[in-house]
């Protein structure tokens, strides 16, 4: 029979019969029958198990600029799945049917029978296989939050690296430093998201903390791994342009000048549909404010904008033109390993394997 109910890796046994979860930063002490935070990890027994091991809520075929990433594989899709729960509880976030679902969701999850209304229960095997099928480059844990998928992508992870398909983790940065050490070695990409640089938005908005995700953000650029951010601007919440300043030079200083940096704007969505849009005016000055700090790839999204597209930053040339979210190379050379400005030979961060013909 069928289930989506695993193990979990990463807690600790307690005297009480409660168990200590490892897997995130909120570092959850869980009651026996009762869920941590992302209430899809539950102590039964004095143990922890995932309730949602295999258990598909969403799967595409996306252009890889879709997560956003401008920087890797551009012009290729990638195979992009995603389940329930989230560590983070944002008021605005825009996928929140899946992230913050209905208990009826929860309560399906763990058990037997395969499919359900709600989704779907896969193996790795079968993940690895759909990939193959649809000539994906790569595989994507997104929609959600991969964290809380933590077993699953594990999984699929190590049996990717084997097939040779690259595997990106589109996250909030909240996992720990333990778990992330076991499970960098298996993935390619660290597309991080950094809501704010202040602690009080994200307690008021995501329910979390800001240091847990910058210390995961600059332990992955550690790591050697491929890393883009995203940050969301909300007018009124973290949008002045002091903290743009700071968070543009903790990126430079801790992930380099060459880190491929999204700024995109709010839309009024699910709990902050209060609140007005973010304005294409607006995300044109802090991309400005970010290019001051000695950013060289900064792109603005949800807008209509030129950056959008990649652009030399000695000479100013088009190097990768975006439609729909596909880029296409309008003038990128490949010198040996590495991509070169066509009209000036400036070196630019773009990975794609060796056999392209990008």
């Amino acid at each position: 029979m069928v289930s989506s109910l695993k193990e979990a890796m990463f807690f600790e046994s307690l005297p009480s019969g409660d168990v200590r979860c490892g897997l995130c930063a909120h570092r959850c002490r869980i009651a026996p029958e009762k869920t941590g935070f992302c209430r899809v990890r539950k102590n039964i027994g004095g143990i922890l198990y995932s309730l949602n091991y295999g258990f598909v809520s969403s799967e595409a075929i996306d252009p890889v600029e879709k997560k956003p990433l401008n920087h890797f594989l551009p012009g290729t899709t990638t195979y992009s799945l995603g389940t329930f729960g989230c560590n983070f509880k944002c008021l605005n976030c825009q996928n929140h049917r899946i992230s913050q679902p209905a208990d009826s969701i929860y309560s399906a999850m763990g058990k037997g029978g395969g499919p359900t209304r709600f989704g779907e229960i896969v193996t790795p095997e079968e993940v690895v296989r759909r990939a193959r099928l649809l000539d994906s480059k790569s595989i994507s844990f997104t929609y959600n939050e991969p964290t809380v998928w933590y077993e699953f992508v594990y999984d699929t992870a190590v049996l990717a690296k084997k097939c040779g398909i690259y595997v990106i983790v589109v996250t909030n940065g909240y996992m720990t430093p333990e778990a992330f050490d076991f499970l960098a070695p298996y993935i390619d990409v660290y597309r991080v998201d950094l809501k704010s640089f202040s602690n009080d938005f994200y307690e008021k908005v995501a329910s979390a903390r800001l240091e847990p995700v910058l210390a995961s953000a600059a332990k992955a650029k550690n790591a050697g791994l491929f890393v883009e951010t995203v940050t969301l601007f909300i007018p009124g919440e973290n949008d002045s342009p002091a903290e743009s300043e700071a968070l543009a030079s903790w990126i430079f200083q801790n992930l380099g000048n060459e880190t491929p940096v999204h700024l995109t704007a709010f839309r009024p969505h699910f709990k902050m549909d209060h609140l007005p849009p973010a304005t294409a005016e607006m995300l044109e000055q802090r991309r400005r404010l970010f290019t001051a700090a000695g950013l060289k790839y900064v792109y603005l999204g949800n807008v209509e904008s030129d950056f959008q597209n990649t652009w030399c930053p000695n000479c100013g040339r088009l190097l990768i033109s975006r439609r729909f979210y596909f880029g296409e190379n309008a003038g990128l050379e490949r010198n040996g390993h590495e991509f070169v400005c066509s009209g000036c030979g400036e070196k630019i961060p773009v990975f794609y394997p060796l056999d392209s013909g990008f």
